[in-house]
């Protein structure tokens, strides 16, 4: 008996077989109205494909500092040149976001130690700082606003131990770039624009940077001269001269003539240390953040409360609402406890336990929201947009980036100014932007907030990066890294990064898919800001539990700029970068 033919009818989402000369009655479709739908693009789930690299990969937020760490790699750096190299280029190419006068934290992954070890530069307030030397305006702009800064110390200290090219080679980028000057991009020009009114107020801030103001766009060419010397100095005298030498001196003098408070003791004496990672089982995966000082902890109690919830599928109105409210209860915890650890205790024991993620979970109210709780313990102090920058920008400006290599060893990155170029005090003559971390500290004396500012205090460091492990090993030593993801985004940073996490491990998106998927971010206003790509029925349904809905353009940077590298079963990698910045992933 002979087949009918047949013809084959192409549509928007699959392939439909009908007899010949037969009307096909049934077309599937892509769902339009879904989140994020499969097939969306020609790349998935995503508008950019993934990065692929099987030697090595870089994901930053800036194409000159991907490029930087990826031809580090070529010339035969492993992944902690790599970073320091990105490090260097963020701070002449993102000179608003993270450089030289900042702080951090890495995740540095040793594949043939088989550990990941967490290292802390996020720096300590001046050992003269007292809440009643502050107010809203000094603690964010000025020569009183800066942490003792610890950037330099976690790179070079991060390349003492483990790094195989000279310091020279790590920075030569950097110290190029800065000195003949980069090519802005549109998101570049407009930072540095609506922050020369800032820049202004301080004559050694005027001189560190030369751009044509007149017309100031997209293809301007901007240098940083001193910055160039200053990274050469680093690249000869290692931390020891950036800390304890004449380049130190100069830091400090500058600092001190303006008015600041950092003496020349304490910045000689500050190192970057080690720390072990906190850990949390989700859905078989092992999630590593650093400890404490850092509030990575959010991170993982938001994990521990969603792990009961058995299926969370995606494009639900009810899962929405659960990774909303479980960000909820996390962040009031972190909010009631964080601050340093050695002068507050944080019940993390408590906290991170299955009994009181169970325990909360069951709490949650699927036709009711509990509502956004605090950012932190008390704001009324520091609550306000800062001078001069428009309020989309406000929210404080820092940087993410992962480097990878063909050993396996993987360094995940978040470091800050604080906010836009900082306290926009440059040091003297070094170009050094100092932070205005201050700021994130709680300043009013009369308050009982574990996060009050004192003399050599850390603070409730709202800095996360983070590391996904798979594999049933107690001791960990047959477990392999499948992730490298986090974030900038002041405390937005704590939910972000859990969205990404679920979008890979729940979901099955890759890393590029994760972190473009569409994202929510809570103000303590009472503001649950979504992207406009969550489809109408989502955001009403959520504004019928009682949640304060405002929406976003589709693609806003004050839900973060994620970056992340995935490694794959076949032994290669993924990279992913967001393209609400300037993210760029590279490969080789």
């Amino acid at each position: 008996m002979r087949r009918a033919s047949t013809k084959s009818v192409r549509t928007q989402g699959s392939i439909v077989t009908a007899p010949k000369g037969e009307t096909v009655n049934q077309v599937e479709n892509i769902e339009t109205n879904a989140l994020f739908p499969k097939g969306a693009t020609t790349h998935g789930r995503s508008t950019r494909a993934p990065a692929v690299g099987v030697h090595g990969m870089t994901a930053t937020a800036h194409p000159y500092a991907s490029q930087a760490g990826l031809d580090v790699l070529r010339d035969g750096g492993n992944a902690i040149d790599a970073a320091v190299a990105v490090a260097a280029m963020l701070n002449v190419a993102e000179p608003y976001m993270s450089g030289v006068g900042g702080i951090g934290i890495a995740m540095v992954y040793i594949a043939k130690e088989g550990r990941t070890r967490v290292l802390n530069f996020s720096g300590h307030a001046p050992n003269a700082a007292k809440p009643d030397m502050y107010d809203r305006f000094n603690a964010e702009t000025g020569p009183i606003a800066p942490l003792v800064p610890g950037n330099v110390s976690g790179w070079l200290t991060m390349h003492d131990i483990y790094g195989s090219l000279p310091l020279s080679r790590v920075m030569r980028d950097g110290i190029r770039y800065a000195d003949e000057g980069i090519a802005l991009t549109p998101f570049n020009a407009s930072m540095v624009e609506e922050n020369l009114v800032r820049i202004d107020r301080f004559e050694s801030s005027q001189k560190a940077v030369v751009v044509e103001r007149s017309g100031l766009s997209a293809g301007s060419v901007f240098r940083q001269p001193q910055l160039s010397e200053t990274l050469a100095a680093i690249s000869e005298g290692g931390q020891k001269e950036f800390y304890e030498g004449k380049l130190g001196d100069r830091i400090q003098a500058g600092l001190e003539t303006a008015g600041g408070i950092i003496s020349r003791e304490e910045l000689a004496a500050y190192r970057a240390y080690w720390q072990e990672p906190l850990s949390t089982n989700y859905r078989g995966f092992e999630v590593r953040t650093p400890p404490p000082n850092s509030s990575g902890f959010q991170i993982l109690e938001t994990l521990n409360i969603l792990s009961n919830f058995d299926e969370l599928p995606y494009g639900s109105s009810d899962t929405l609402h659960r990774l909303v409210e479980a960000v909820y209860i996390a962040a009031d915890d972190r909010a009631k406890y964080a601050g340093d650890p050695n002068h507050v205790e944080i019940p993390l024991e408590r906290l991170l336990s299955a009994e009181y993620a169970a325990d909360r979970a069951a709490e949650i109210d699927m036709l009711e929201t509990s509502g956004p709780p605090a950012e932190r313990w008390d704001r009324a102090r520091v609550d306000h947009p800062p001078v001069g920058v428009k309020p989309e920008f406000a929210s404080g400006l820092t940087t993410h980036f992962a480097t990878a290599d063909s050993e396996g060893n993987v360094v995940t990155i978040t470091q800050t100014l604080g906010g836009a170029f900082g306290s926009a005090v440059v040091a003297g003559d070094t170009g050094v932007f100092m932070n205005n971390m201050c700021k994130w500290f709680d300043i009013d004396p009369d308050t009982d907030s574990p996060n009050l500012i004192g003399p050599g205090k850390q603070q409730d460091f709202c800095i996360a990066p983070a590391q996904i492990f798979e594999g049933s090993g107690s001791n960990g030593d047959d477990r392999k890294i499948r992730m490298s993801i986090s974030t900038p985004g002041s405390w937005g940073i704590l939910h972000t990064t859990v969205q990404m996490m679920y979008n890979h491990i729940d979901v099955g998106m890759n890393v590029q898919e994760a972190i473009e998927a569409p994202r929510f971010r809570h103000y303590d206003t009472g503001m649950l800001l979504l992207e406009n790509r969550f489809p109408d029925h989502m955001r009403e349904d959520l504004a019928r539990r009682g949640h304060r809905v405002h929406v976003a353009p589709d693609w806003h940077n004050a839900v973060g700029g994620g970056q992340g590298i995935q490694f794959t079963e076949h032994g290669t990698m993924l990279g992913g970068a967001d393209p609400r910045r300037d993210g760029v992933a590279m490969g080789f």
